[in-house]
């Protein structure tokens, strides 16, 4: 009869050949106890710990290891630590077992297995058809993040300082999305295709004005005359707006001209842009980005009382632009 230890032997002597390295991993699955599409899953950050995977006692599990080691150091093989990132093995993460299952076995340190990056998760806010109440505040609100209680909303998910950027331009998103020390992506679900769509993001209004203005030196945009339309409509009432804050400011105001149903109201293709559509942007823009409305939030200070702590900045900072007195600091 084979016993376990012949076939760790046989099947960590196969692997060397083949790839001049052995791990702990490779003999699991030359065992039959790891399933190579299960090793994949975890690899990719599918699945939280690679010993869900295994069907096996963590006694039959750790004589697997010893007996590896023994055939390694029978074999003249050095041990080299493979870098797994923040994958884990154990539940708990054991140090022993996690070191155990990090060595690999082979002469020298190259080559070493190839560990595929894994992309971020992106949070995901649904929209919602109708408003519905948070499960922890109790407040109607149209975008929720999903929790295991039920619908949060963006307040009481640590949310509330970010903006919706419609979707609509691919070169804005991605740059805001880098400039963004938070984001998320904002979906609803189509009933009549049976799909769930993307909208936008939510992202930090100054992240999205950076975004705006590289995007400006690159190219004019598709909305061009929208734009320059804005822009005209921004320097007619706050002539001390300073001109780069100007074309970013009507950046973003053109996608939520052209865009989808933001956060707080219907789609804003159907307002004209007037003097109130141009101080409310601007007024955002100055809140978000000349105050410490953002870190407020961030804190925990619930937004209407963040707001009514910078009311007075801000209202300052409208005054002089609405002069012609340009705010340098």
């Amino acid at each position: 009869m084979t016993t376990v230890e012949s076939r760790v032997a046989h099947i960590a002597e196969a692997v060397l050949a083949e790839r001049q390295f052995v791990t702990p991993i490779d003999v699991l699955v030359g065992l039959g106890w790891l399933k190579p599409q299960g090793v994949d899953y975890w690899l990719r950050g599918t699945t939280p710990f690679l010993g869900r995977l295994i069907h096996k006692s963590p006694d039959q599990i750790t004589g697997v290891l010893d007996e590896l080691s023994v055939w390694a150091h029978e074999c003249d093989l050095r041990s080299w630590e493979t870098d797994y990132g923040d994958r884990t093995f154990t539940e708990d993460a054991d140090p022993a077992t996690e070191r155990a299952f990090r060595t690999r076995w082979a002469a020298a340190e190259q080559p070493a297995p190839r560990i595929p990056r894994v992309r971020p998760r992106e949070r995901k806010v649904m929209a919602a058809e109708s408003s519905w109440e948070c499960v922890e505040c109790g407040v109607s609100e149209d975008l929720l993040l999903k929790a295991k209680s039920g619908g949060i909303c963006l307040d009481c998910a640590g949310l509330g300082h970010l903006v919706f950027l419609p979707a609509g331009d691919a070169a804005l998103t991605r740059r805001t999305k880098k400039a963004s020390r938070n984001s998320a992506v904002v979906v609803r679900f189509n009933r009549t295709r049976y799909r769930t769509e993307r909208q936008g993001i939510l992202a930090e209004n100054q992240a999205i004005e950076l975004a705006a203005q590289q995007c400006l030196e690159d190219a004019d945009g598709p909305t061009e005359s929208v734009r320059e339309d804005f822009a005209t409509a921004i320097r007619k009432q706050f002539p001390g707006c300073p001109p780069g804050r100007v074309d970013a400011i009507a950046y973003h105001g053109v996608l939520g001209v052209l865009g989808v149903k933001g956060r707080n109201g219907r789609r804003a293709a159907d307002r004209e842009i007037g003097p109130e559509a141009v101080r409310l942007a601007v007024t955002s823009s100055v809140r978000h980005v000349d105050t410490e409305y953002d870190n407020l939030l961030i804190s925990g200070v619930k937004p209407g009382d963040a707001r009514d702590q910078v009311a007075v900045r801000v209202q300052a900072i409208l005054a002089q632009w609405h002069a012609g007195v340009v705010v340098l600091d």
